[in-house]
């Protein structure tokens, strides 16, 4: 029996982060090498957090799991060259040279970022495009609705369901709610005359995402060097 691959969380006491902690003893093939956030503590968990101060420090690992903010995102990315170990992230906000630092890393090691975990988000997005590929001229409209401190809007969710869209030659238009402590909503609305198609995701915690997260750093450090999706995960491949 092998052993169990070593994790990295980046960003442990973000609302991610917490999950990540929470969930990855119920992942027997996976252990926790280390956890760090910008500050030091311990979680609700009882795991000792690391500050980034002391992230060059960090105990050995096979796969970091990032959800952070952009300003952190290149030191985690520099470990894990430095490491050549896999990184996976949902970071969003990232920055055009930070996609291509991204790009650039896949080069050397195993990479898979995603705006959202979720097996069912993948998979609305590979309906997306083939709903997109099908209704040419029909209107398509992606509404996102998330909780009211997310900062980010639209979403990476929802771009990565306008880039699906994109790709089965639609154009997208985007619309964004803020309120309450919605975790999550993605609508993908195509509109032709006189009928209408809704393709709906909701998630009710954020625990499917760190599922997701998890079950990516497992599946992810079984692949060579290079930049992999959710959809490669799952074995989604365009037709």
């Amino acid at each position: 029996m092998s052993d169990p691959l070593r994790l990295l969380i980046h960003g442990a006491t973000g609302r991610m982060g917490a999950a990540l902690l929470r969930l990855q003893p119920d992942v027997p093939a996976t252990t926790l090498g280390a956890a760090v956030a910008r500050r030091a503590g311990t979680s609700a968990a009882g795991v000792a957090i690391a500050g980034v101060d002391t992230l060059g420090d960090v105990p050995a690992f096979e796969v970091a799991i990032d959800f952070s903010l952009p300003d952190a995102f290149d030191a985690v990315l520099d470990l894990c060259l430095a490491r050549r170990a896999a990184f996976v992230s949902g970071t969003t906000g990232l920055s055009a040279d930070q996609r291509a630092r991204l790009r650039a890393a896949a080069r050397q090691l195993p990479v898979l970022w995603a705006a959202n975990f979720s097996p069912g988000a993948a998979l609305l997005a590979d309906l997306a495009r083939r709903a997109a590929a099908a209704l040419p001229q029909w209107d398509c409209d992606i509404v996102d609705i998330h909780h009211a401190h997310k900062k980010d809007a639209p979403s990476g969710t929802a771009l990565r369901l306008g880039d699906a869209v994109a790709a089965g030659g639609g154009q997208p238009r985007y619309a964004s709610i803020r309120a309450g402590d919605v975790v999550g909503e993605h609508t993908v609305q195509f509109c032709g005359p006189g009928e209408r198609i809704e393709l709906v995701h909701r998630a009710a915690d954020r625990d499917v995402f760190a599922r997701g997260a998890l079950r990516a750093a497992v599946w992810l450090a079984r692949q060579p060097p290079g930049e992999y999706t959710m959809n490669d995960m799952l074995g989604l491949t365009p037709d």
